[in-house]
């Protein structure tokens, strides 16, 4: 079952480039935005402490398609989907919404890491976070 989620945001001058057209790498930005967003309503982070180790998700891969533009104070619906839980990995599926009609479909890829001044090791995914990003 897939999980979803839904924020907005209002496309910002500095969003956009000389035409007040919202720069592709914006959307990046609005993708991870509602990703920590969505994290903090399962009681989570992006860095976070957990039976004192330091956990982070560093990203592993990330695509976005567009569609149509966005301009300077348009409102856009973001629907994040959890679209896959993998034993280490996360996978996060995004589609941009603007007045109901799809303009971008962009997806994120996430992996479970220890976090440490010496390294970042990949980790599986512990069974307590594994739960609360499942919780409805």
């Amino acid at each position: 079952m897939a999980i979803t989620f839904r924020a907005s945001r209002t496309v910002e001058f500095g969003d956009t480039d000389t035409a007040q057209i919202m720069h592709f790498a914006k959307f990046f930005n609005f993708m991870e935005e509602v990703e920590h967003e969505f994290l903090r309503s399962r009681g989570l982070s992006v860095i976070m402490m957990h039976q004192d180790r330091r956990i982070g998700w560093p990203r592993v891969a990330a695509k976005c398609d567009f569609f149509k533009p966005a301009r300077f104070e348009d409102v856009i619906d973001v629907e994040l989907t959890l679209s896959r839980i993998g034993k280490k990995a996360l996978t996060y599926s995004f589609d941009f919404m603007l007045r109901g009609e799809t303009i971008a479909r962009g997806e994120l890829t996430t992996c479970c890491c220890l976090v440490s001044p010496e390294a970042i090791r990949s980790i599986p995914l512990p069974a307590e976070l594994r739960a609360k990003l499942e919780a409805g």
